[in-house]
């Protein structure tokens, strides 16, 4: 089972121990992720979706803590500068039956985030495109990720592939969310790829 949140509500985030821009991942030889995981990490499609595809189960969202963030810390992507303060951070987990598959966290302009994500268990994609709102995502960067906590919820050791991506609607920088994937996927994926060198 996974580990309750700290006192202070939110986790730290995940410490990279490598990381580079979609863009250099697409062009470059290494790391040489598997055809099924570049569609996962790379793609502009639905984590939920996906999810709920690859394990034929409805994904559950397990909310750790939302709550104002006004120093998110070296570890957070360089993008949430983009965004107008003050800001508020949401994390969560995301499970398909007993097989708890994912872990996220978004940053949010405050303001946006009460008017988007009134249903909090909600996953953030379903929230944002309802009554076809027209919406973007922008993939902005990979990197393979390490924390105690992803390891008691994961049940499995790291590092962890990760993506942080943006949301866009009208032009405008809406979130960034960060996504950390489970081993677990391999089931499903097979092997994603050599450690990078």
């Amino acid at each position: 089972m996974p580990p309750t949140p700290a006192p202070s509500g939110l986790w730290p985030s995940p410490q990279p121990l490598w990381q580079a821009s979609a863009e250099e991942v697409v062009s470059a030889v290494s790391p040489r992720l598997s055809g099924a995981w570049r569609l996962l990490l790379l793609g502009d499609g639905s984590p939920t979706r996906h999810l709920q595809s690859l394990t034929g189960l409805p994904v559950e969202v397990e909310v750790i803590c939302m709550a104002p963030d006004p120093d998110p810390g070296a570890e957070a992507p360089r993008e949430i500068a983009e965004l107008d303060p003050p800001l508020l951070r949401r994390q969560v987990w995301l499970r398909c039956g007993a097989s708890t598959l994912a872990w996220a966290e978004s940053w949010w302009n405050q303001e946006q985030a009460e008017q988007h994500l009134q249903e909090r268990n909600q996953p953030i994609w379903r929230s944002l495109t309802a009554e076809r709102a027209e919406l973007y995502r922008e993939v902005d960067g990979l990197a393979l990720v390490e924390a105690p906590l992803l390891e008691q919820g994961f049940g499995q050791p790291g590092p962890y592939w990760s993506r942080h991506y943006r949301f866009f609607r009208g032009g405008r920088e809406l979130t960034v969310i960060r996504e950390v994937f489970s081993p677990a996927l391999e089931g499903w994926l097979g092997p994603a790829a050599h450690t990078p060198s």
